[in-house]
């Protein structure tokens, strides 16, 4: 196949992909039994393998098996890869101190915490992490279960109900906008980050509802940038609403010792209601928790369906491994400096080689470069080629012509290996805007 009808074979395949998963369901033919092949997407999620097969050109860079630690490199089938894909932004889940903690928890309590922590499944590191957790975000209380997609879920699902009212942030997470459905809440958006259209929101709807919960994220997953959050508090004060903010990216991350978006805005803990953070960003581990006044984090600890009361405990394992991580980033602030300056140097380095980074913050990890939605497939793999990896987005969990390679920034990242990477992103950009001038 060659370069012109393989890009457009990858052109329909994309266009053919963003229209099946902008359907709320999976499309399926009508049958009595359960097959695969009653889904529409089964036959597209054949066609996409097909694009990776032994005759092309294309490296296929999903779902990739590594061997041995990851850091700023990893492995894969026996040799190195520089990432920029993965979350580990302390560099904590390789740090002896972590895996020493976690093997000690195995030894002591076994690989599984037993129960739903409310009938047998609970050990003495849950209540140690969620202390740990607690004063490191600067909440009265946390809360810890088993993962911070449920833990979104669960608390947006139980705390509200069909008589309130629900404003998001459009680039909210899944997480937060599949716990709204689940209320049945009446659920608007509100273009990012526009206060101008919260306020009218407000304005035209909270009168009429019970509560109004404001959902934000502290740092945007996909853009890299900051949620406004002084003018986010003014406006719930002003209109006796609730915030919760969804820290999963920025708490470890932001702020000079990397509390979170409080910190960096220097505005009380006690302005939040709730915030929502994980334990696989920064602190080395798997599982979610939720912070905020002692009172609502204990209706929480006792009552929200998916997140205590029917879901097993963490594991001993993640829970000591998170405590580690907890306490390390609270001792070694440094780890905290050295990711924002890498983040800092990265933006640079990428706008001095004239690649696009959209409206991300300097010093926060999550790095976007805006790039063509049909060159996508192609630049990761060439990326892979070279032995990087980053992964691009797009449509629809991005905008239409807003695709990006999503690069995480972590502490452990050498400026050698984020030039060079770059050098080949704008390298590729170049090729690719000179041959569209001479078209």
């Amino acid at each position: 196949m060659d370069m012109t009808t393989q890009n457009t074979s990858i052109n329909n395949l994309l266009s053919e992909i963003r229209s099946k998963l902008v359907s709320a369901q999976p499309q399926m033919q009508k049958s009595e039994t359960l097959s695969a092949e009653d889904y529409a997407e089964y036959a597209l999620l054949q066609r996409i393998h097909s694009l990776y097969n032994s005759e092309s050109s294309l490296k296929n860079p999903y779902f990739q098996p590594r061997s041995g630690t990851v850091s700023s490199v990893l492995q894969i089938a026996e040799k190195d890869y520089v990432t920029f894909s993965n979350y580990n932004y302390l560099g904590l889940s390789h740090d002896p101190r972590v895996k020493a903690a976690a093997c000690d928890a195995i030894h002591k309590y076994g690989t599984h915490a037993g129960a739903a922590r409310m009938v047998g499944g609970e050990i003495e590191l849950h209540r140690d992490l969620e202390h740990a957790l607690a004063e490191f975000s600067g909440f009265e209380a946390a809360t810890v279960g088993v993962g911070g997609y449920s833990a979104n879920v669960s608390a947006i699902g139980y705390l509200l109900d069909k008589r309130d009212l629900i404003l998001h942030d459009e680039y909210m997470h899944n997480s937060a906008i599949k716990g709204a459905v689940m209320s049945g809440a009446r659920r608007i958006a509100f273009p990012h980050n526009n206060m101008e259209a919260l306020k009218r929101l407000l304005e035209e709807n909270r009168s009429q509802y019970r509560k109004t919960l404001i959902l934000v994220e502290g740092a945007y997953s996909m853009d890299g940038d900051l949620v406004d959050l002084p003018a986010v508090i003014e406006l719930k004060n002003q209109f006796g609403a609730w915030l919760m903010i969804d820290e999963a990216h920025s708490c470890g991350t932001v702020g000079a010792t990397g509390r979170g978006v409080c910190e960096h805005f220097n505005i009380p803990t006690s302005e939040v209601e709730l915030i929502v953070g994980t334990l696989s960003k920064s602190f080395a581990s798997c599982g979610g928790f939720l912070a905020g006044s002692k009172k609502l984090i204990e209706l929480l600890h006792h009552f929200c369906p998916g997140l205590l009361l029917y879901s097993t405990g963490i594991s001993p394992a993640n829970t000591a491994a998170a405590l580690a991580a907890v306490q390390l980033a609270q001792a070694e602030p440094e780890r905290v400096t050295r990711l924002q300056n890498n983040s800092i140097l990265f933006k640079q380095l990428a706008e001095t080689k004239g690649l696009d980074c959209r409206t991300s913050v300097p010093g926060v990890p999550i790095v976007p470069m805006m790039i063509e939605d049909e060159k996508a497939l192609q630049l990761m793999s060439l990326l892979l080629e070279n032995q990087f990896i980053s992964h691009a987005v797009m449509h629809p969990v991005v905008p239409r012509d807003a695709a990006r390679l999503r690069c995480f920034i972590s502490a452990d990242h050498t400026e050698t290996q984020m030039s060079s990477m770059l050098d080949i992103i704008a390298r590729e950009s170049n090729t690719t805007n000179h041959t569209v001038a001479g078209q």
